[in-house]
């Protein structure tokens, strides 16, 4: 597969509000950190020095906010409409703020620097904050005390869970099927009570990234369909040890590396309340789209389609290890896009592989890949197409197209992809391949452009005939498991390790997503409209 400027895309706005493409960007749910021998050292003093302290004092601070988070609580609803604060209740609103205050001072953030002004409830009910990429985003949430979206299981967290329920958070219930609608609705009721409840911060992205580009927004906060105030977090330090994504420092090493810093810096930047057309009040996701255009001006970041379903196909658990600049992100993208589902094109691999196996490799051009795939021409399906037109000659092999499908449908199950491959590739007279094969097959898995596959053909080809069977290689990954990891890309850093990776995906960041999955069909329509 090709890993090009053409082919690897994002959007950003230009200063008339038009999209225009970008350079390519690294993938948003890696986060790489490489430490200095200087710095490492700093890290070794302040381990043994700062981070206790700040440790010992930030939980502190924690546990003597829970006394006063749980008598302001007592006797509240969560289904009444917010009564105006008594006396005693506002003192413990300001002593709580404080207390957060100094628990942020404790651990390093020691200025803040807030842009703009925060709307009153009545002027935009929903403030959207984003980028995502840290529990840190915590940190306009107690500034503000403004309600979240949770996971309802939050709430019965010792001392969290009383803090988390003192901001009156709306609750989402994984136990019951209707709990997204049921959360949409309460957002409703509360986002047009005329100011009567606080206002709601939701992080539409719905997962962590790396900053490097704002993701898909989920459509759940828009809609409401009210105005909605944006609001830009950025981290400006000179070691980002802030970011907690999918790859990368797990959430204690977050911790202790942060602690370890001298000072830490955040930047919150309150943007104008952005006030829905009527289109965009009837469209949910086009509302969605034009606030992250607008945020992403803002932060100076492009955006692209990329979701955290791109993040699960990143970080699966199986033989092959996606390398961090993977075109398979893209091409998933794009998949959508054509509203070929995964768990229903899954069914149809067997025919499409053995549709692309009577090609024998012969190559097909844009019309006759459109015919493959009984689609009509499309910009959508230009983009995949440039994906496998790797010598740029308007040829592309529908044997790749099958392979890296097989992998986005089945991305844990590696050598179900593999052997769909080989029977592809195989010879009729013996059911073997060659090296060059091989590499073809291995190059569309990972979605890479170049590989070297020859150490690796050679240690499975023991008796040295030039060519392999898939028992072959079936029998080797059995032995050697750890194939890819010593003979294709032993010294090379890109890739993504399950180790490194939580061994459930769900989305990280404490803000969960509350979609209807009713809503990604209606976010997807226009774009069937468009292959129509």
């Amino acid at each position: 597969m090709k890993l090009s400027r053409n082919s690897r895309r994002c959007s950003t706005v230009d200063g008339d509000g038009k999209k225009e493409r970008a350079p390519p960007f690294r993938n948003p749910f890696v986060h790489d950190i490489r430490f200095t021998p200087l710095q490492k050292a700093q890290i070794a003093v302040m381990t043994v020095t700062l981070f206790p302290i700040r440790l010992f004092f930030a939980a502190f601070m924690m546990l003597l906010a829970w006394p006063f988070a749980f008598l302001a609580s007592m006797g509240r609803s969560e289904k009444v409409i917010e009564e105006p604060l008594s006396w005693w209740r506002k003192v413990f609103d300001v002593l709580l703020k404080v207390i957060m205050r100094a628990m942020w001072f404790a651990g390093g953030f020691h200025w803040m620097t807030v842009k703009g002004r925060q709307a009153l409830p009545t002027e935009a009910p929903i403030l959207t904050l984003a980028p995502h990429s840290s529990y840190f985003d915590a940190i306009p949430v107690t500034m503000t005390m403004a309600s979240i979206v949770m996971k309802a299981e939050s709430k019965d967290i010792p001392v969290w869970g009383t803090l988390i329920k003192y901001i009156r958070p709306v609750f989402v219930s994984r136990s019951d099927q209707d709990s997204r609608k049921k959360t949409v609705e309460e957002i409703k009721r509360r986002a047009h009570s005329e100011g009567k409840w606080p206002q709601i911060m939701i992080f539409p992205e719905g997962t962590c990234t790396n900053r490097s580009c704002l993701i898909t927004f989920k459509p759940g906060a828009f809609i409401p369909a009210v105005p909605v105030q944006p609001v830009v977090l950025r981290y400006p330090n000179k070691m980002d040890t802030i970011t907690w994504t999918w790859q990368g420092p797990g959430a204690f090493d977050i911790l202790w590396l942060t602690l370890c810093q001298l000072h830490n810096v955040v930047e919150i930047e309150f943007l104008p309340v952005y006030t829905p057309s009527d289109e965009e009040k009837k469209n949910p996701a086009l509302f969605a789209n034009n606030v992250r255009c607008l945020m992403a001006k803002a932060l100076e970041v492009p955006v692209t389609d990329y979701s955290f379903e791109d993040c699960q196909l990143a970080m699966a658990e199986g033989q092959l290890k996606l390398p961090a600049e993977t075109c398979l992100l893209e091409f998933a993208k794009l998949v959508r896009r054509l509203s070929l589902k995964p768990e229903k094109v899954e069914k149809d691999l067997e025919e499409y592989g053995e549709r692309a196996r009577k090609t024998k490799g012969k190559r097909l051009d844009l019309e006759g890949f459109a015919s493959y795939l009984n689609l009509t021409v499309s910009d959508t399906l230009k983009d995949m197409f440039a994906l496998f037109d790797e010598n740029e000659d308007g040829t592309m092999d529908a044997r790749e197209y099958v392979i890296a499908l097989s992998v986005v449908c089945k991305p844990s199950k590696t050598l179900e992809t593999i052997k769909l491959a080989f029977k592809m590739y195989e010879s009729e007279q013996d059911q073997t391949i060659l090296e060059e094969h091989l590499a073809c097959i291995l190059k569309t898995a990972l979605g890479v452009s170049e590989l070297n596959v020859t150490d690796l053909f050679r240690a499975i080809d023991i008796l040295e005939k030039g060519k392999i069977t898939f028992n072959d290689f079936n029998d080797f990954a059995e032995e050697s498991p750890d194939f890819a990891e010593e003979y294709l890309y032993p010294e090379q850093t890109g890739f993504l390790s399950s180790a490194e990776t939580p061994s459930a995906l769900i989305a990280n960041g404490f803000c969960t997503d509350f979609s209807p999955e009713d809503q990604y069909e209606e976010e997807r329509r226009p774009q069937r409209k468009k292959l129509n």
